[in-house]
Order: structure tokens, then sequence, then C-alpha cells
């Protein structure tokens, strides 16, 4: 297998990747007094705007985007491992990202001394933590072809922290190599987008998915398909979906709540099942790695046989609970944003019957309510009632208590 294989639909940003890590892979051997250099990477990077493959392929800084599900982290981990590829079949020809030698195994597993991956695991990324960062990075491979630093969520870097990581990118050490991951390039620093080439991910076709998940995960053609279809070609979510029954069980209630609000009270008891469904998952999601950090934390700090911590480490567990709270936070937003955009999918499929359209909707399993609902309101209560839901996520965003924001989208839903 390839490094890419897990890389759905994305064949354009492929053959990208490939040619880069080609020319990366002759500079190195270059570099090394080896034979078959073919290019250098260049000293400065390519415009963002830059799609094409033009001298070098190769840069030092990259911006991934794309929406939703498109695998901006899974194409640069699969970028990073290419980059770190030994395989003999190189110097025959072969593209780098073989997938099975060394470099490109650990890469992808995550064990490699020298591709490092961070991902904010609470609602952002502070300058502390980004100075550490770059530090590293200005240390020289220890073993591997190239230093790689994957931010899989540079969308969530604070002011300071952008701007400690622009000098990073500005002046980058010799053989480091920034991937950098965010929804679009309006969410990183201009001046940080202005010296990364910009590479640009596009939602999976259905059909992809659901051959993925066929063929990586065993699932069963019928549901693979329902999966893909329902996310619209999310991958992890369509994944997720056709795995966990109890992601289904919360797909279905969310996707009811259009039928049940009756009245103002309907309207705020299924905001707060939202919600409390939204804490529940999060809660599954987070709790394991929680236990596993405490008890890691209190070994380290040399905890007694009963428990009692030595005098003066109150602090660093403090720091700690800190940590995993605001985890807990983000991904209490993170749920409850997944419901949010199953919302906006049902009332979409609403509207399009509602113009005529005969496509295939998203969500198969609600096309009695979906029929219901577009027969018995008008065009333009549905794009109100989407505006709604968007508003929805926009608020909790900005910090908006979500039981607040979803029970405003409630009554917003209700009077159409």
């Amino acid at each position: 297998m390839a490094v890419w294989d897990d890389l759905v639909g994305q064949d354009r940003a492929v053959e990208q990747l490939t040619a880069a890590a080609r020319d990366a892979d002759a500079y190195v051997t270059a570099a090394a007094g080896g034979e078959g250099s073919r290019a250098v990477p260049s000293e400065a990077p390519a415009p963002p705007e830059a799609s094409g493959i033009s001298g070098s392929a190769m840069t030092h800084a990259w911006l991934f985007t794309g929406p939703p599900g498109s695998g901006l982290a899974t194409a640069a981990r699969a970028f990073a491992a290419a980059l770190q590829c030994v395989s003999p079949d190189r110097a025959l020809g072969g593209a780098p990202g073989c997938g099975f030698c060394d470099g490109c195994h650990t890469a992808l597993i995550g064990t490699h001394a020298d591709v490092e991956v961070v991902r904010a695991s609470g609602l952002s990324t502070g300058v502390g933590d980004t100075r550490d960062l770059v530090r590293r990075a200005q240390l020289s491979p220890s073993g591997g072809r190239w230093q790689v630093v994957v931010h899989e969520t540079a969308d969530r870097l604070t002011e300071q922290a952008a701007n400690a990581l622009l000098k990073a990118v500005e002046e980058p050490a010799p053989r480091t190599v920034w991937l950098l991951c965010a929804p679009s390039a309006d969410d990183v620093l201009p001046t940080i987008r202005s010296r990364c080439r910009h590479l640009v991910l596009r939602t999976p076709p259905v059909d992809a998915v659901a051959d993925m998940l066929i063929r990586r995960d065993g699932i069963e053609p019928e549901t693979a398909v329902a999966a893909a279809r329902a996310t619209q070609g999310h991958v992890e979510r369509a994944r997720r979906l056709a795995t966990d029954a109890r992601a289904r069980t919360r797909r279905a209630a969310v996707l009811a709540l259009p039928t049940r609000m009756d009245d103002i009270g309907d309207a705020l008891r299924a905001a707060q099942q939202l919600v409390d469904a939204a804490v529940e998952d999060a809660k599954e999601a987070v709790e394991e790695v929680d236990a596993r950090e405490t008890d890691e934390m209190r070994t380290a700090l040399g905890a007694s046989e009963g428990g009692r911590l030595p005098r003066g480490t109150a602090g660093v567990m403090k720091d700690l609970e800190k940590r995993q709270k605001s985890r807990a936070t983000r991904a209490q937003r993170d749920s409850l944003d997944l419901a949010l955009l199953d919302l906006t999918a049902f009332y979409r499929d609403v509207l399009v019957r509602q113009l005529g359209s005969q496509v295939a909707i998203a969500g198969e399993d609600v096309r009695d309510a979906v029929e219901r609902i577009a027969a018995s309101t008008r065009p333009e209560q549905t794009l109100r009632r989407m505006e709604a839901v968007l508003e929805c996520r926009r608020a909790i965003e900005r910090n908006v208590a979500p039981l607040l924001a979803v029970e405003a989208m409630a009554v917003a839903l209700r009077a159409g």
C-alpha cells in the first residue's frame, strides 16, 4: 500500500504532493553526495495561489485547506511519511511514499522521531506551546530525511502564537518542513499563508468514500453507501456512522428534532436533549484519555500508594485538570457542531425537494420527514431555518453558552 491510500478522492493533490516528495528526496540525496539529483527546494515558497507545478515542486511550508471531512490531516501525515521514505525503489525511479519502509511506517503510526504532529486539544494553541514547537523545529533531523511538523489545527492558534509561528515560517531551518492545516486560507494570518504553498482539497465523492469503507473497514456495501451519503462525503464521520451504533442513534435523534416542536416547550426540551447528547458524546471521547493522563502524571510526580501527592505538586495537577477541562469543552463543541451539520443537511434536502429537484437526498433514512416538511412549508421558511442553524454554529464559536444558542435556534426553527 502507498501512503496515499487513505486519502480519498484527492487525485490532484496526490499528484502535487508526490512531485514535491520526489524533489525533496532528490535534494536530500544530492546534499548527502548521492546520485540522481533532479531538483532542489526553492528558498522561498511559491505564492499561495500557485496550483501548478513548475521548477521545484518542493518548498518548506505548506497550507492544506478544505471542507470538513476532506482529509486535511490525512494528506499532511501522508506527505510527511513520503518525505521520510527510505525505500530502495526510489533509486530506481520509484516515487517516495511506499508505505512499507521504516520511514513511511513510523511516520504514519506516529512514532517517527522527526515527525511531530500537533493538534489543539483545547479551544486554542497558546504562544508558550508554539514557541516550544518552533525551538524543536529548528533542530536538524535526528535520523530521518527531514524535520517535519504537522499542525492539524493551525486555525486555532492565538494571535500571539501565530506571530511566533510566522518567524519560523519566514526563516526556516534548512531541512525543516511545516505542514499547516486549516478549513480555509482566511483562518490563518495573511503573512503566514503568503509564505506557504497552498494546497486545496475537495469534498470526496460519496462513491469514493463508500468504496474506502468497504475496502478498508470491511463495511457492508449498503451500510457504507448510506453512511457516505448521510455525511455528504465526510470520511471520518462516515466511518463512525458505519461502525458505531451509538452514533447512528444520536444522529437519528438529531434528525427527529424538526418534527418534534409543536410548541415552545417542545422546542426547549429538544434543545436540552441536543446539548445533553453532545455532552455525553464528548465525555465518552475524552474520559479514557483523561484517566490515562492523570494516572501517568500522578506516577511521574511520585504519588504514594494511598494516592497522596508530594508537597509542591498540586499546581501541576491543577494545570493538567485545566487542560483536560479545555479539551472537554472543545469535544462538546465539536460534537454539537456535527449535530448542527446534520440538521443543515436535513433542511438542505427539504429545500431540494421544494425546488423540484429529484436528486438523491443525503438522509435516505429520514425521507418521509423530508417529504412531509417540504410539502407543508415554503422554500423561504426553509432558508430561514438553515440560517438559524448556521447562526447557532457561529454563536457557539463566539463562546455563547451552547444551551442558550441551541434554545434560540430551536425557537427559530419552530417559528420558521
